[in-house]
């Protein structure tokens, strides 16, 4: 299919000032025709033929033989695009090749696209640093008008501002969340497991996956979020410049970086939470940032050398710990944050577990009812590894996530 693609559409575009895309008029139109699909679509479907049938190889052969999934291809190709037109090597292109492919043999797409980016952050990080630098020039908000009274809008932003916006209304539905509560008589849903989230509330039911809606609740967690991002821009229409600027609450995000490069010595990429690697110069001005909490790592371990005990009491500095060290849901693929999910007791409080980070966990909070009440085992490591057993016995094992590697 990537070959057909090639020979209709040729192999080069036209030159675009855009990153990855070029533009195709007559080409786009014959692959959308022949596809049955939206030009922009059949665009992209071009963009990334292209990269795989002139780039990658052996991501394409892997491809053809379904060693991969056509998800799998395509994330490999996006985040290749750009080194690649960069002007990177093909020893390079080579690694990253066989880097992602291994990686992809037990995870999902986007977590092999967070691990190419992180590889070719390490080969190159010079290139990396231009092309994020460039990048940053394309960032912008738009708004679209939509059917039955609704509008999308879009904003493209430096993955650390992305993060501090999505931090503000998570914060924001934390506190109109412990308002309520209050305003119960301190009433809550309870349930199994409380845990502590990263902004430091307390967190029951309101902290469920995106569009689930609980018992007795009537707006999802997509909703929500909705509703505290307009609540943020009326609250900051109400506000002077200086008001804003004196009253706005501290966010907290998580930065990843290991010391050498912190102290200036190597270049090393960072790991954002949220979102994956990022330039080392950004990682080490987001590290000396008091809104940041920075995590330093040892270089050759990867395990955390601090992880900045001055900010938080001593239970939210365990807190801080686990969800720096699990980043996401432990279950096998699950994407979930885990600022966002439950600390879980692998072995039950009540079976004689610990409250320590060798038997503390993230889970979502579906994959957290599936270990308590769907017959899943789990067992945890004091590295942070786990092996799960299916109920009809089937073992799956989840590794230690190095700091500094994507998830």
């Amino acid at each position: 299919m990537q070959r057909a693609i090639v020979a209709v559409a040729g192999e080069e575009g036209s030159k675009s000032d855009d990153i990855f895309t070029g533009v195709d008029d007559a080409e786009r139109e014959d692959v959308a025709a022949a596809l049955r699909m939206s030009t922009g679509t059949a665009q992209i479907r071009i963009d990334v033929a292209r990269t795989l049938v002139n780039h990658l190889p052996n991501v394409c052969s892997a491809l053809a033989m379904g060693e991969i999934s056509p998800a799998h291809a395509t994330v490999i190709a996006r985040e290749s695009a750009s080194a690649i037109r960069n002007g990177m090597g093909p020893a390079h292109i080579y690694s990253i090749e066989q880097s992602a492919l291994a990686y992809a043999e037990f995870h999902t797409p986007t977590q092999v696209g967070n691990k190419v980016r992180t590889t070719i952050a390490k080969l190159a990080p010079e290139p990396f640093e231009e092309i994020a630098e460039r990048a940053r020039d394309t960032r912008r908000v738009s708004c679209f008008r939509e059917v039955d009274g609704l509008s999308t809008i879009v904003a493209i932003l430096p993955a650390e501002d992305a993060q501090i916006v999505m931090k503000a209304i998570e914060n924001f539905i934390h506190a109109q969340v412990a308002s309520e509560n209050i305003s119960l008589g301190g009433q809550n849903a309870g349930g199994a497991s409380r845990f502590k989230s990263a902004s430091g509330a307390t967190g029951t039911s309101d902290l469920t996956n995106d569009s689930e809606v609980l018992p007795g609740q009537h707006r999802s967690m997509d909703m929500k979020r909705a509703d505290a991002l307009t609540s943020i821009a009326a609250w900051s229409l109400q506000q002077s410049t200086v008001d804003v600027k004196l009253h706005r609450r501290p966010v907290t995000v998580n930065v990843t970086i290991d010391l050498p490069t912190l102290l200036g010595l190597a270049e090393n990429p960072g790991q954002l939470a949220g979102y994956g690697a990022i330039p080392a110069s950004v990682a080490r001005a987001l590290a000396s940032d008091g809104k940041w909490q920075r995590f330093i790592t040892d270089p050759q371990t990867g395990t955390l050398l601090d992880f900045g005990r001055e900010i938080y009491e001593p239970p939210q500095a365990l807190v801080d710990f686990l969800i720096a060290r699990d980043r996401t849901c432990r279950f096998p693929g699950c994407r979930q944050s885990a600022a966002r999910a439950d600390l879980d007791h692998a072995q039950s409080w009540d079976t004689g577990g610990e409250t320590s980070a060798a038997n503390l966990g993230a889970l979502c909070r579906r994959h957290h009812r599936l270990k308590t009440h769907g017959g899943w085992k789990l067992d945890s490591h004091p590295d942070g590894s786990c092996t799960w057993t299916s109920p009809l016995g089937k073992i799956y094992e989840v590794p230690a996530r190095p700091m500094l590697e994507a998830v």
